[in-house]
């Protein structure tokens, strides 16, 4: 039988081939090694956050913590009802690995409070970004929309230190000084001693009134809503009381503070029966601070 014969055309098609495939060959393991080659550089540029996982939400507090936060598990006498608040009743989350979450509520006779406390374990698919920034983006959303008071001079000037020691007492002596010159050219105004000797009834009440007004001021100013120190990587507390009517009688303070790559979240609301236990700021706020450190050290830990 006769060979058929191959023309000059039908070998350079098929030497065109041969060379396209190899090509296609060799350009994907560029497009490969490029991309493990970008995916190298980027995670030097922007690294994975501290965590990997996050702690168990109701576990998280201790039962120290929850005896001062809800002063109404002391009126509990059943001892398994006590240890089912204790327990707390997880948020519900679809990927504990991101956000986990638990509540507890407790009525007593003078009060019912609340307490939030919420992890979230931010993670950034964008492999330029690094997951700790996305998290300071994500906590810059959370202060910006607290709408926290701008610090004024007023409130620098309201929160200044007494002076003490040495300069302390020659501040006070200066003081002195000045107000027995005034009070002796006051006499002489006068023309008599009784005056001298003996305040008015006016000067004594606006006095008393100077007095009582200055504490509240300072009070307020120093419980504001503000920005923390020492809490984390960054952290604000807001404090939102009631307004009007039985609202008047409730308390929200929120602390929010963020470590590496987690945002820590505590709400703690007290809603009080009668307005005279209505829910102190000073105190709320220092319960929900010592809450935050510990949750903080433990995540440190």
């Amino acid at each position: 039988m006769q060979r058929k014969a191959y023309g000059p055309g039908v070998a350079a098609l098929l030497v065109a081939l041969l060379a396209g495939c190899t090509g296609g060959s060799d350009d994907d393991g560029e497009s490969g090694d490029a991309k493990a080659g970008d995916t190298g550089t980027t995670s030097a540029s922007a690294q994975p956050g501290r965590y990997r996982t996050l702690p168990e939400p109701c576990g998280a507090v201790s039962h120290g913590t929850l005896d001062d936060l809800l002063p109404g598990l002391e009126e509990i006498t059943d001892e398994g009802q006590r240890e089912r608040v204790y327990a707390g009743d997880a948020t519900l989350t679809y990927d504990t690995d991101r956000k986990v979450g638990c509540r507890w509520k407790v009525e007593s006779a003078t009060a019912t409070d609340h307490l939030l406390v919420d992890f979230e374990r931010v993670v950034s698919y964008d492999t330029s970004v690094s997951d700790d920034s996305r998290a300071a983006e994500l906590y810059a959303s959370l202060e910006e929309d607290a709408d926290l008071p701008e610090p004024t001079a007023d409130d620098t000037a309201s929160g200044a230190p007494e002076p003490s020691g040495e300069a302390g007492a020659e501040s006070s002596a200066e003081a002195d000084k000045d107000t027995d010159t005034d009070d002796s050219a006051d006499t002489r105004g006068a023309g008599g001693s009784d005056a001298s000797d003996e305040p008015s009834d006016d000067a004594s009440d606006a006095s008393d009134d100077a007095s009582g007004s200055a504490s509240p001021g300072a009070s307020s100013t120093a419980l504001q809503p503000r920005t923390l120190d020492g809490l984390g990587d960054e952290a604000f507390l807001d404090d939102e009381p009631g307004t009007s009517g039985p609202g008047a009688l409730q308390r929200t303070v929120t602390v929010v503070f963020r470590t590496s790559n987690v945002i820590v979240t505590i709400e703690y609301e007290e809603q009080s029966t009668t307005a005279a236990n209505a829910p102190a700021s000073e105190e709320m706020q220092d319960r929900a601070r010592k809450l935050a450190a510990e949750l903080a050290d433990s995540l440190d830990g």
